[in-house]
């Protein structure tokens, strides 16, 4: 597989001539991507899909499925009532393609008490590749590939480096880094490198950069 890594919270899979979009949000680049079979989305927040966007890439590819946990389904409802959405939760499994999904995980982490705890689901790609969304979500699985956030309101670095050490992946690299300046991303991913050195290797792959899984 190939991980094309998008700015802040998106990811592009490549297996073949099949092509997996996850949480194309705001803060990222108009997608503009053919051969998509699927468009995975964690949780309902704009930096992690907008309705522009999904119409962007069902535009494009039309027989593409849409997964994500209910409060996606129920966000999308309202703002395009036109598109069906594969609900998904913790446990689910699904085959889309070359990608075999499993899911993982119920609720996005907590920002503050005065903000509404929405539903996120992570997944784990073809056994070897997870990406939590906005939550410490452990699989409980070996990972070859942790796709781990690095800046969120809801982040503090040393709990992030507590759950890189928890999931022992033999490599990570950072996301969600769109709220970070340059100094910020530099500080963090020196961080997520240090958890993740015992077991594995850090790799920083930045916006538009791609690696293999």
């Amino acid at each position: 597989m190939r991980v094309t890594k998008l700015e802040h919270a998106c990811l592009i899979v490549t297996e073949g001539d099949a092509a997996l979009v996850i949480d194309p949000g705001n803060y990222t680049r108009p997608v503009d991507a053919s051969g998509v079979v699927a468009v995975v989305i964690t949780h309902e927040h704009p930096d992690h899909i907008t309705s522009e966007q999904l119409r962007r890439i069902l535009g494009t590819n039309p027989e593409a499925v849409v997964l994500g946990p209910p409060g996606v389904a129920s966000a999308l409802r309202a703002e395009v009532p036109d598109v069906a959405v594969d609900v998904i939760g913790d446990g689910a499994l699904r085959t889309v393609g070359p990608f075999t999904l499993r899911f993982f995980g119920t609720k996005h982490e907590r920002i503050h008490a005065s903000v509404p705890l929405v539903d996120n689901t992570g997944v784990l790609i073809n056994d070897r590749l997870f990406y939590p969304g906005d939550a410490y979500t452990n699989p409980g699985v070996p990972v070859d590939l942790l796709v781990c956030p690095v800046g969120a309101p809801w982040l503090k670095v040393g709990e992030m480096m507590d759950y890189v050490s928890s999931v022992a992946p033999a490599r990570s690299m950072p996301t969600h880094e769109g709220t970070l300046s340059a100094a910020g991303f530099d500080q963090a991913t020196m961080r997520l490198a240090q958890a993740t050195e015992p077991h594995g290797t850090a790799v920083i792959v930045r916006a538009g950069e791609s690696i293999t899984v």
